[in-house]
């Protein structure tokens, strides 16, 4: 494992996001035992004090730096449990940092593809319920809504099924729509692409650019490569928690496709 890549200032650009050698680790409980077996049986040993539940610490993310500008749009790439999804987590200030901090200049919004849209409403409920709790008033949200529709192309009528009848695929366009209908400060986006086709991914990638030239910073967390490279114009490497690499996304993705085989 290579050292850290040294944080490198830009005094002429306008810092969004600071990381300063953040720590964030969970806690998580186990059963000495295994923790296997029925409700039953678990409640049995609860009363009979035996295998009682036991905590463990995992280390998610260790002693990462970095500094996003404003107009960045930066990829983050690695291995399943690099800890990529903590890390826009902690950014977006859903975890505590154990030690260091995360410092941002305006007010993050994360979207993952587990979105919290309700799945017993239908599409257009969800427009309008997304719309306002991003702090659309009702009057932009009705302004918006057409064009949330005709962004997240669903198939005709559905915008007015629930949600629990889309596809993934469709679920996803929504989500996105929704996200990028207002401008964010510092937008989080975390595989909420994957599943799209590559029309969407287009579409999206376009929209993207529109949101860094409007907004503040982009993160975008997703396996497909070549869309990182064709979006982003900075690619973070995380490895097992810490920063392997922060750069150029042609030369971060080549170190990574080489060293991991991907």
């Amino acid at each position: 494992m290579s050292d850290a890549p040294e944080v490198v200032i830009d005094p002429t650009r306008e810092p969004i996001v600071v990381v300063d050698d953040l720590h964030i680790i969970y806690r998580v409980y186990g059963s000495a035992g295994g923790g296997k077996g029925t409700a039953a049986s678990a409640l049995l040993r609860i009363l009979r004090r035996q295998n009682r539940p036991q905590m463990k610490e995992v280390h998610a993310i260790k002693g990462i730096s970095f500094v996003a500008y404003r107009g960045d749009a930066i990829g983050v790439i690695g291995t399943n449990g690099s800890g990529k999804s903590t890390l826009l987590k902690a950014i977006a200030g859903l975890l505590p940092p154990h030690s260091g901090g995360v410092y941002t200049q305006g007010q993050p919004s994360l979207l993952g593809v587990n979105a919290a849209l309700m799945r017993d409403l239908s599409g257009d409920r969800n427009i309008v319920l997304g719309c306002l709790a991003m702090g659309l008033t009702p009057e932009e949200t009705r302004a918006k809504y057409d064009e949330i529709v005709k962004f997240a192309d669903l198939k005709p009528g559905f915008i007015h099924y629930p949600m629990s009848t889309y596809s993934s695929g469709m679920g996803a366009r929504l989500r996105f729509a929704i996200a990028a209908a207002r401008t964010h400060d510092i937008l989080l986006i975390d595989e909420a692409l994957a599943t799209g086709d590559a029309k969407f991914k287009r579409r999206s990638k376009a929209k993207i650019d529109e949101l860094r030239k409007d907004a503040g910073a982009v993160f975008l967390v997703a396996h497909n490569l070549d869309v990182i490279e064709e979006t982003c114009n900075r690619v973070i490497w995380m490895d097992d928690g810490r920063l392997r690499m922060d750069g150029d996304p042609r030369e971060v993705i080549a170190a990574y496709t080489e060293a991991t085989g991907k």
